[in-house]
């Protein structure tokens, strides 16, 4: 599958879900210890938010604390839609593939960028689904070419703990439960 292809299905993903919140579901629990449905939306918006700034060749100081707090303000779905948008377009912008993003932890290539943030469209879409009580599958093929990337990346991140300790699953766990489980989130976790 292509990079952009797994990038802009699991965007689309994501978005469908904020799409499925509930009134009265924004202070429901999720996987993320001490997170609920909106601090979690609101992760993965100003997440989006990062990326068109940084695709664009900003740096992490050119940007502050421009994206720190609520991100979400009255409108958390139209907000969510409207970050994806435009994400979507810093992403698939000529001019941002084959570059490289300044992040925190230094300079890093476009398409590395767009993998961790297709794990974290992924990872966070099936957190938010499983707290809503919304179907909680994903895109297969975003899912294996999620799985590829962080199978060789998994104890980097959990060193720098970015992740979770992986988890356990059984031995005929099908391809989506053993990604959720490398990100240390219990696949038949239930609110």
């Amino acid at each position: 599958m292509e990079l952009l292809d797994a990038y802009r299905r699991s965007l689309a993903e994501f978005t469908d879900r904020v799409d499925q919140v509930g009134p009265d579901q924004w202070s429901d629990p999720t996987p993320c210890p001490g997170w609920d449905v909106r601090t979690l939306v609101n992760h993965v918006v100003g997440e989006d938010r990062w990326s068109v700034a940084l695709l664009a060749g900003r740096t992490v100081d050119e940007v502050g604390d421009r994206y720190a707090g609520d991100v979400l303000g009255d409108d958390p779905v139209g907000t969510a839609r409207e970050a994806a948008a435009q994400a979507e377009v810093a992403a698939t912008n000529p001019g941002a593939s084959g570059g490289v993003v300044h992040l925190s932890a230094g300079d890093t290539p476009v398409d590395e960028y767009l993998r961790q943030l297709v794990a974290e469209h992924l990872v966070h879409g099936w957190d938010l689904a499983v707290a809503i009580g919304a179907d909680p599958a994903l895109d297969a093929d975003a899912v294996r070419e999620c799985a590829r990337w962080f199978a060789g990346r998994a104890e980097q991140y959990r060193r720098g703990e970015l992740t979770h300790p992986g988890r356990s699953v059984p031995a005929d766990a099908d391809e989506q439960d053993r990604l959720i489980a490398a990100f240390g989130r219990d696949p038949d976790w239930a609110p």
